[in-house]
Parts: structure tokens; sequence; C-alpha cells
């Protein structure tokens, strides 16, 4: 018998036909005698529902009160917990429904972007153990202790809630049902060859969450990391009555390398359009400089990725190349303006039709030259490549947005991802 967290979100909760389906994946885990938490989004389209209505209220003074825009937008997967629980018991399980503040989820006191600091899983397992009830909980959302307001997680906060209770529970998994059935090498909607990965080590999966794969968020990869809550990947679309409980499922595993006997040099391709590049030129080069131009990005809260410096041969002046978020080039160029004087560069160019492709593998840390069969391979297809950073892991590099999908192919084929393992 294992213990177990289901997390279900919203495409998988879609409507009443969906919930009923992911009941029948809970009430399958429970007939094969394990130990069930199940985690709950709001159903698909609700948020954005909630969003809107908080957005209509506003006449005058068009800025939210952010504890008030919690209390609603937390109500979507409290609907969600509720027929999910309904569900369950049409199908004579035992379930209760539970809201982040009644576990209690703790949460700092930041309404939005809340952070957990801690879960209370000694209810859940004694009722586990006296009731054999299936608890369905809330995600997205906690609650700050000394205020007793209700907080909110941000952008993947159901995946963060269902792998912290999964730490707090001591679960043997924290199985995450989504709208696909795992991990790929790379995006096979531009790799038709793309494989599924059996397993992935929670370093590479961070380095992809971050790069562009949108299967797990970054923050729930890190919790596990952290905790070692083993998470699977799986596909809430397959059949329920399909799947045997004590066998091995279709989906990827979110593991500690030490679990992952055979490790391949590179494990996946990510990419990302949404970049921008800007070149500081003939910057002088001494002391402070570089504070100077990184400092005010902070300030404005603008993420810097890539960062590339070439001195020149006088050894005089630099030139300083970085990319960030294309959503923030506009905005990025006229902090670097406003600090010019300081700064001191002769010319500000920049480009927004750039993207960025990573290569990632713990199988770098052994293997030499596997960025250098990236170069000679992209060289032989004429694309040109702007910029390189590389980390233990991974190398990250940005060239033209046109040539994306040839590269990303060019290199998929290149480290043997496009075969079967």
């Amino acid at each position: 018998m294992s213990r177990l967290v289901m997390k279900f979100g919203g495409t998988s909760v879609a409507d009443i036909d969906r919930i009923r389906n992911a009941a029948r994946h809970v009430k399958r885990e429970v007939e094969a005698g394990h130990e069930i938490a199940v985690v709950v989004s709001a159903m698909a389209g609700v948020t954005n529902q909630l969003v809107a209505w908080c957005e209509a209220a506003l006449k005058e003074r068009r800025i939210f009160d952010a504890r008030e825009y919690d209390a609603v937008v937390a109500t979507g997967e409290e609907v969600t917990a509720g027929l999910m629980a309904i569900a369950l018991q049409d199908f004579d399980i035992n379930a209760r429904s539970w809201q982040g503040w009644q576990l209690p989820i703790l949460t700092s006191n930041a309404h939005g972007p809340a952070r957990i600091l801690d879960v209370a899983g000694d209810e859940l397992i004694r009722r586990f153990k006296e009731r054999k009830e299936v608890a369905v909980i809330a995600g997205f959302q906690g609650v700050h202790k000394e205020t007793g307001r209700i907080t909110t997680l941000g952008r993947g906060g159901s995946d963060t809630s269902a792998v912290a209770v999964a730490a707090a529970i001591r679960a043997d998994r924290c199985d995450i049902y989504t709208d696909v059935d795992g991990v790929y090498t790379s995006d096979p909607r531009v790799v038709p060859r793309a494989q599924r990965l059996d397993k992935i080590a929670f370093e590479e999966m961070l380095e992809l969450a971050s790069l562009g794969a949108k299967v797990m968020q970054v923050r729930s990869v890190e919790l596990g990391m952290v905790h070692n809550v083993r998470i699977f990947v799986r596909s809430s679309f397959d059949s329920p009555d399909s799947i045997d409980p004590h066998g091995n499922p279709p989906g990827t595993l979110i593991c500690d390398e030490g679990e992952i006997m055979e490790q391949q040099t590179v494990t996946g391709i990510a990419f990302s359009r949404d970049e921008a590049q800007i070149s500081i030129r003939q910057v002088q080069d001494k002391p402070g400089v570089a504070a100077a131009i990184f400092g005010p990005l902070a300030e404005a809260n603008i993420n810097v990725d890539m960062i590339v410096q070439n001195v020149s041969a006088d050894g005089r002046t630099t030139d300083l190349t970085f990319t960030v978020p294309a959503a923030d080039y506009q905005r990025s160029l006229d902090t670097i303006a406003k600090a010019k004087a300081a700064i001191g560069y002769a010319r500000l160019d920049g480009a927004t039709d750039v993207a960025k492709i990573s290569v990632i593998g713990i199988g770098m840390r052994s293997h030499a030259g596997v960025a250098a069969q990236a170069f000679h391979a992209l060289a032989e297809r004429a694309i040109n490549i702007r910029a390189i950073t590389t980390s233990e892991i991974k190398f990250s590099l940005l060239i033209d947005a046109a040539f994306t999908e040839l590269a990303v192919r060019t290199l998929h084929t290149l480290y043997g991802l496009d075969k079967a393992a």
C-alpha cells in the first residue's frame, strides 16, 4: 500500500463529466488500497472569469485590494474540491473537501505570489488510518497565520500545493494529472520525433521548466527536489479502467538522479521565442559599469538572462550584450537610456527577432565537446549564433527567430533524441 497525492489541473476538471472521470482515477487507486489526497485546480476558464469580475468591479480606483482579489480568485478551487468530493461520494468513497485555511497551508503575507511556509499533514494522516477518508484539497491557496487572510500562490500554484502536501504527509509519490502524458525530449508540436521520457532528474526538469517547457512550473519542481518528493506526470485522459494501479502506467517520473540507471548525455531541447536582445556598445571598461547597467534593470524588476561581454583590443571599452523577456524590451531600453550618463556608452542596439535554444542533460557533466557538436551542426545549417551561455548541465544559444524550428530539430537529431529509449 502506498500513500499518493493526485493533482488534477484545470483541463482535467473542466466540467462535471471530466470531474467524474478524474474521480474514477481516484476510485481506482483507493480500491487498490492506497491512501489518497487529491489536490484540484479551478475548472478551466473559471479563474479567468473571476479575474474579469474583479476588473469589472473597479470603476474609480483601478487598483485591486490584493487581499480581496485573493478572496475572490481562491473560490474557483473551492468549488472544484466540493464537486470532486461529491463525485467520489457518489462512487461510495468516503471523501471530504478541504480549503487551504482548514489544513492549514500556511503562507507568507504576499497576496498573489504567496510562498508556502508550512503544511499541517497530521490530521490527514490520522483520517487515512481511522476513517479511510480521501482528502480533496483546494489547490492554489493558503492562509497567512497572523492576519487570517486567504492567500493565493500565483501561476502554477496548484502544482506547488500538491507537492507541498505530498511532503507534509510523507507521500510515496505526487501524481500530476494533466492534458499531456508526460515530459518529452522537446515540444512535439515542433519536433514530431520527440520522445516521452520515462524518468528525468529534478535538476533537468528545473532547467526545462525555466527555459520554456510548460508541463511543470519551476516552483513545484524546486519544492520536490528540496523535499525529495517523487513527481509523476501523467494524462488524466487515459481511461481510468484501463490502468493497472500496481503496474507502470504511461508518464514521466521526476526524481533524484540516483534513481536513473543510465543517464543520456542530453535529455532534452528547450526553446523560447519570448526573448529580446540588447547590446550596449563602447562602454568604458572600468569598475562599477556592470552595476550601473544591471542595477536599474533589477530595480525595475526586469529579469536579465544571457550576458556576453566583449572587450576591445586596447582594453579601454567593451560591448555588453544581454537578453530580457520580449515583454520587457521597450522598458529595458528606456531604463538603460535614463542611466546613460552613469553608464557612459556610445550606442544602444536591440532586437526582438531572436530565440533562445537550450540543450539540457546531467550527462554533460562527464562528457566533453557536447556544445562543440552543436556549434558545428548549426554552422552546417547556416544558422548564426548571436550569444552563448553555459552551466554545468546546460548551454543556451541565442539565434535568429526565423531558424528556431530548424535549430531545435537539428539538435534533437544530433544528440540521438529522435530514437525511442
